[in-house]
């Protein structure tokens, strides 16, 4: 029996593998669009067997192996995993009740701790080397803004896969090295994302190699979609509210896959309040976002956003000025009632402290633009008394050292012992509070 199909969004055209979808430039003959999911033709009813399992002792997104695309363990590419933390942060939830009045559950998913690079993208590009090797493909190509450069060129090459990772210029330096690193190839853009994509993609055409599709990839959405079923496995009850930073969006797109295909199961009442959270230096979403609510959604909503050239941002890996996922962004987030939201980068290095201090974590330029959205999310009430609100943690420090540097905030040179005052980091408290408020 096919455990799998390709399912063209657009037209409904079906592909019975992703070689077929491969042979085909990854371009739909017949509506000449990019998009597909994949649909299973297995029981589903054996997944909540899976998501309850006793005794589990593989922590990696391959204990949902009948309901990921591929057909052979033997392809199986990856790294042994730990149990991803779901942990209880309840410092958040004392301040939302200390300053804004507000009783709610508050849950950091902690994708920094994967053994591949430490992001959100390990899943996405575990699941990609794996079906590249079933598929026979030995070249591919990625444009990323540098995290998803990272972990395909991680995994490509334990798959023996040449990668060419394309980068936009302003891509944190060790973005660069981490792909370098494992002997596979950059190409740094002197441009901004956009343009590296487009050059990417004349590449792509040149030499005829496959590229990745993106944010609506089914290499990368049907890794991620697995969190879902982790969270049924390991929460008291299923997140009212998730909070995410926001590039392009996979991850959003990811779940709502997850949760379309287990609808008729009954698990989830009601899919979480979507928060996608955008810095500052670079909010094209959240900007197009504000119009949209200002007009009441008026027709041709979805395309209206602005396009950013250049832009400037301290979080590198969010800086997508040209989403053209905004309309699969918007929608979801109008679909859930949720938010899109834009947080001050100047208040980057100040959560990062605080979470540090109260949590012993040391977060990554974009985790920390997700634990500011909880800040924001309470300030414009998209929080409310009893929510479970599940922050993603999509990133740890070793994906930017540089971060580590602007953390350094008790240091003092001296000269004698008669300069150094006794310590009581308790009194770090209050102040690290006022200054993310």
């Amino acid at each position: 029996m096919q455990k799998f199909i390709l399912k063209c969004t657009t037209c409904g055209k079906e592909f019975n593998s992703f070689k077929e979808w491969f042979d085909v430039f990854q371009v739909c003959p017949t509506c000449h669009k990019n998009r597909v999911e994949a649909i299973y033709n297995v029981d589903y009813n054996t997944l909540k067997d899976l998501i309850h399992a006793k005794n589990r002792t593989d922590f990696s997104l391959w204990h949902y192996f009948d309901f990921l695309p591929l057909n052979d363990r033997k392809n199986i590419i990856a790294t042994p995993e730990v149990p991803l933390g779901l942990d209880r942060w309840m410092f958040l939830e004392d301040l939302a009740k200390k300053h804004f009045g507000i009783e709610c559950e508050v849950r950091a998913y902690r994708n920094d701790e994967h053994y591949g690079t430490g992001t959100i993208k390990d899943n996405g590009g575990m699941l990609a080397a794996s079906v590249l090797t079933e598929a026979g493909v030995s070249e591919y190509i990625v444009a990323s803004t540098g995290n998803v450069a990272n972990t395909f060129a991680y995994y490509m090459a334990k798959a023996g896969v040449s990668l060419s990772a394309f980068i936009p210029q302003d891509a944190l330096p060790l973005n660069g090295a981490g792909v370098s690193c494992y002997g596979q190839k950059v190409f740094r853009v002197n441009h901004d994302y956009h343009q590296t994509k487009k050059i990417a993609a004349e590449y792509s055409k040149k030499y005829g190699i496959l590229m990745t599709c993106g944010n609506t990839d089914p290499l990368r959405v049907e890794a991620k979609r697995t969190m879902v079923f982790e969270w049924l496995r390991d929460l008291p009850k299923f997140p009212t509210v998730y909070i995410q930073a926001l590039s392009g969006g996979t991850g959003f797109i990811a779940i709502d896959k997850a949760l379309r295909e287990i609808e008729h199961l009954n698990l989830v009442e009601t899919p979480p309040r979507m928060l996608m959270i955008q810095p500052d230096g670079c909010a094209p979403m959240a900007e197009g976002w504000k119009r949209a609510k200002a007009n009441n959604f008026a027709e041709g909503w979805e395309s209206d956003y602005p396009i950013l050239e250049e832009p400037v941002t301290q979080v590198p890996t969010l800086a997508t000025g040209n989403p053209a996922t905004y309309p699969i962004m918007g929608n979801l987030a109008k679909k859930t009632n949720g938010d899109i939201l834009e947080i001050q980068e100047s208040k980057l290095v100040d959560i990062t402290r605080y979470i540090a201090y109260e949590a012993v974590v040391a977060m990554g330029p974009a985790a920390a633009v997700a634990a500011l959205g909880y800040i924001e999310a309470l300030k414009t009430n998209n929080i409310k008394n009893g929510d479970l609100v599940l922050v993603n943690i999509g990133e740890g420090m070793r994906r930017a050292p540089e971060l580590l540097l602007e953390m350094n905030y008790t240091e003092q040179r001296v000269d004698s012992v008669d300069e150094c005052e006794r310590f009581d980091r308790k009194k770090l408290r209050a102040a690290l509070e006022k200054r993310i408020l």
